[in-house]
């Protein structure tokens, strides 16, 4: 297991090892005590969550107020490009994103703690997401930061306006959601 540091130090980008033969590929995409290990990690995971989007879908950027979910985010079908943004108002990268694609193929991993705001827009054809959360889906918790919010700035490969849910189209701006301590 390869662990990459991102420009925000909690964000943790992770690359597994792969087994690759002439009958597919193997990987050990969760492992406890390796999370604990090498990530230094000691989230306890409730729930996985399992996304199908196409093409230009972007979902985000989420979180709970209530409840708050650290996550372990993998493509296993086709490529997103994944974002995190720092929503803790005490932090120095308070305001600040990190993004990385995703893949199938590459089977990169991002870890990203409590206190930040996640999303992620389809790059290929389809995409299929799965990701473990330390906490349970709370619905009355549930926030989302503008997507285009232009104190984030987050650069999005974007080739097209992006196919948005309801909620997503409505976000608050990093001046008017809920942050956390």
């Amino acid at each position: 297991m390869l662990i990459i540091n991102t420009a925000i130090p909690e964000v943790i980008k992770i690359t597994p090892n792969v087994l690759k033969d002439d009958r597919g590929f193997f990987l050990e995409s969760f492992n406890e005590q390796k999370f604990i290990d090498k990530v230094g990690i000691t989230a306890k995971f409730v729930q996985d969550n399992h996304s199908q989007s196409r093409h230009n879908v972007l979902r985000g950027l989420h979180y709970q107020i209530i409840q708050p979910q650290g996550k372990l985010v993998r493509v296993v079908v086709g490529s997103v490009f994944d974002v995190a943004v720092d929503i803790r108002k005490s932090s120095p990268s308070f305001g600040k994103w990190v993004g990385c694609q995703l893949s199938a193929e590459n089977h990169d991993q991002i870890w990203i703690p409590p206190g930040f705001a996640h999303g992620f827009l389809v790059l290929s054809e389809v995409a299929e997401v799965i990701y473990k959360t330390t906490d349970y889906y709370c619905p009355q918790g549930e926030r989302t930061l503008l997507w285009n919010d232009p104190d984030v700035g987050i650069n999005w490969p974007l080739t097209a306006l992006p196919i948005l849910s309801a909620k997503d189209k409505v976000g608050k701006t990093l001046k008017e959601v809920e942050l956390f301590p």
